[in-house]
């Protein structure tokens, strides 16, 4: 789904939101707030949070919903004026294009702010579709995306993670001289190229690159040449016909010891020990680069919260921010569902992730590239054919295409950034 300034120019009142969940709907003359929440998996710790908050205030009620497709819904609502106060929505380009449409209220003096580290603050203004004074959300919880790997069978074979591009491929080569399949991808669902997609791409171009195509200073063409070829030189060691296997039965051979890696995120942990409670998981950043020092972590905003910019009553939004940012309530949510603190402090990295756990910490994070393509473009499609295809011109032909339905698919962005460089 994606929301731009036009379509609401189309629906005109879409913006003059009347906010009706904002009111005091229960009677009890107690101000209320309303969380829309992106993430229905997370329904039942929602719950717990809400219900500990309105066991702590007396004068706000606090109400989370966290329906499938919450997105769309979020859309209908606007069209219908009955926005939501607050949303809970992932750093990705849904966000880019709400923000892009005004519909967020600048946050920059809420404390919570304050706390939030430094990298994930970064990533929270590259997705600015043009750049923006203020703050309009509120990381918080991260997760990370590098290659997972089995640590018994590493120990077994005594095998050394590798740290360079040079030493992960001859890995690769000795693990499958060893009658072992190296990396299990699992392409028949397209969405999966996307995972060491993006763990080579914040490696090998720059975090700023699909702004730079917009303003015209450079191409993919020139940026992701790099990012393919390798993607293409991993499909050497992979299981037979990766695009016959979907995401879950990657899960599963992976759980059932049929490879050594998996190329994918800290969200695939919990789908793995489904499978496999007892497998013993490690983590490693993925090695892309010609120097250890090279190394980014690959790591994005899974879920922040943002204020409505039409809200009511705005201090009472900005106090459940403050309240969502405690350490109790943080400690709730990684516990239940994982992933990483986007708030500067102790918090316990999940075991798994040990191998991340210095990028984490350092802040040596940069977002997942897809993160800011228009879904329209679909470029895990795109990536899969390229993937498919056997031809020498395949690199150029799929880099070509990706200029191409760039400059198509944002055509309205590019000619305002233009504009703004007075070109």
């Amino acid at each position: 789904m994606k929301l731009k300034k036009a379509w609401l120019a189309a629906i005109g009142t879409a913006v003059c939101l009347s906010m009706g969940g904002c009111s005091d709907s229960s009677g009890s003359g107690k101000r209320e707030i309303e969380i829309l929440n992106y993430k229905p998996e997370a329904i039942d710790t929602m719950q717990k949070i809400e219900d500990r908050f309105n066991e702590t205030h007396d004068d706000i009620h606090l109400t989370i919903s966290s329906p499938n497709q919450a997105m769309t819904i979020l859309k209908t609502r606007l069209i219908r004026e009955d926005a939501p106060d607050i949303v809970g929505i992932g750093g990705d380009i849904n966000y880019s294009n709400f923000l892009d449409a005004d519909l967020f209220e600048d946050i920059s003096d809420v404390e919570a702010v304050s706390k939030a580290k430094e990298g994930y603050m970064d990533i929270e203004k590259s997705l600015e579709l043009v750049e923006k004074d203020g703050t309009y959300a509120l990381p918080f919880a991260a997760n990370a995306a590098g290659i997972l790997y089995n640590v018994d069978m590493f120990e077994e074979h005594g095998w050394q993670i590798p740290e360079t591009w040079d030493e992960f491929i001859e890995l690769c080569k000795t693990i499958q001289s060893e009658g072992i399949t190296p990396l299990y991808f699992g392409f028949k669902d397209t969405w999966t190229t996307l995972a060491p997609w993006n763990a080579l791409a914040v490696e090998t171009a720059d975090a700023d690159v699909c702004s730079r195509v917009s303003k015209g200073e450079t191409t993919f063409e020139t940026e992701y040449r790099e990012v393919a070829d390798k993607m293409k030189e991993m499909m050497e060691y992979c299981e037979p016909n990766p695009f016959a296997y979907s995401y879950n039965d990657a899960a599963i051979a992976f759980a059932n010891g049929q490879a050594a890696m998996w190329p994918i995120g800290s969200y695939a942990i919990p789908q793995i020990h489904s499978n496999n409670p007892d497998l013993n998981i490690g983590s490693m950043v993925f090695p892309g680069t010609s120097s250890p020092d090279g190394r980014i972590l690959n790591s994005g905003v899974d879920l922040q919260f943002s204020i409505m910019k039409d809200c009511p009553d705005k201090e009472a939004a900005k106090e459940v921010l403050n309240f969502l940012y405690s350490d109790e309530i943080l400690d709730l949510y990684l516990e239940e569902q994982g992933g990483v603190s986007a708030k500067q402090g102790d918090f316990e990295i999940p075991s798994n992730l040990n191998g991340m756990t210095e990028f984490i910490e350092s802040g040596h994070v940069a977002d997942f590239h897809d993160h800011h393509y228009p879904s329209e473009m679909a470029v895990d499609a795109l990536i899969q054919t390229y993937l498919l295809d056997d031809s020498d011109q395949a690199a150029t032909t799929f880099l070509q295409k990706f200029d191409k339905d760039w400059q198509r698919y944002n055509r309205e962005l590019i000619r305002r950034l233009k504009e703004e460089a007075g070109n």
